[in-house]
């Protein structure tokens, strides 16, 4: 790359003015989300404490969740499913979900100290009681989940803790503005924000009738970043996760977790039995953006 030249001339210093005047004051263009993901590499990590989701710590290693993840006094209390985790400010965030009568829904927020609160959120009319996954946007105040089989929407929800709106210590927690999607998802996995205004989803949809390959790993395009009210969200297709395995058989999409810093996306993907002991994780790395 040739080095960087300083502008020294009046007809250049002009066109830097003018620049900066169309662009708003600055002369730098505006961020874009990052996309066009090309695999980068595969690791595994044990079904047990990693098959349900995984997210990013600031220092690059991975926290993972898995049906093991689940504590003795939260399964104790009826939570017995676990979803895809996200981390913010150094705070975990977990969506739990009871059994088939469950009225109530619940996200487990860690702190960096350790402290863990619970916010429950009762179920609205017609919501489902499916808790699949937690993303976090990335100003920290907003928490995005979904519920499964066919949807027209992504839910939101103050970010515990993190949005000043929220109880200190944990409590109810009602929804907010929800995500209107252009288009139906079908069971959606996890999900995490590649930008404030994009978020990458894994489907483990293998009908085809929604999107044209199985398994669709999606991209959702947000009119404007959360604030709080009612959005519509434009849904793609990206690439089908992959289904690579010694065993034959039925293959499940996970969790989703996109490294901002490292620039660098994760899908994970449980294989067929008997090699289900072990998740398939794979990266990939963005082109544009």
């Amino acid at each position: 790359m040739s080095p960087k030249r300083s502008l020294k001339t009046p007809t250049a210093l002009l066109g830097a003015v003018a620049l900066a005047v169309i662009t708003g004051g600055t002369a730098s263009a505006a961020p874009t989300s990052p996309g066009g993901w090309q695999e980068s590499g595969t690791s595994h990590v044990n079904s047990l404490t990693g098959s349900q989701g995984l997210a990013g710590r600031a220092d690059g290693s991975l926290l993972y969740r898995g049906l093991g993840s689940i504590p003795l006094d939260l399964r104790v209390k009826g939570w017995g499913h676990i979803g895809d985790p996200d981390i913010a400010n150094g705070h975990t965030f977990d969506a739990y979900q009871g059994g088939d009568d469950a009225k109530s829904k619940m996200f487990a927020v860690t702190t960096p100290g350790g402290q863990r609160y619970l916010y429950e959120h009762a179920l609205d009319a017609g919501e489902k009681l499916n808790n699949s996954f937690a993303a976090v946007s990335p100003d920290a105040r907003w928490l995005v989940s979904g519920e499964w089989g066919d949807q027209s929407r992504l839910q939101v929800f103050p970010a515990p803790l993190l949005n000043s709106s929220t109880p200190p210590t944990g409590g109810a927690l009602p929804q907010a503005g929800q995500i209107s999607l252009d288009k139906p998802v079908r069971d959606i996995q996890g999900c995490d924000f590649v930008s404030d205004t994009r978020l990458v989803c894994a489907s483990n949809d293998a009908s085809k009738e929604l999107f044209p390959v199985d398994r669709p790993v999606l991209q959702v395009d947000l009119e404007r970043p959360l604030d709080g009210r009612p959005v519509t969200g434009r849904v793609s297709s990206l690439f089908a996760a992959p289904q690579r395995s010694i065993c034959s058989g039925t293959f499940e999409t996970e969790g989703v977790d996109y490294d901002s810093a490292r620039r660098t996306l994760r899908v994970e993907v449980v294989p067929p039995a008997p090699c289900l002991v072990t998740t398939a994780v794979y990266a990939y790395k963005p082109t544009t953006g």
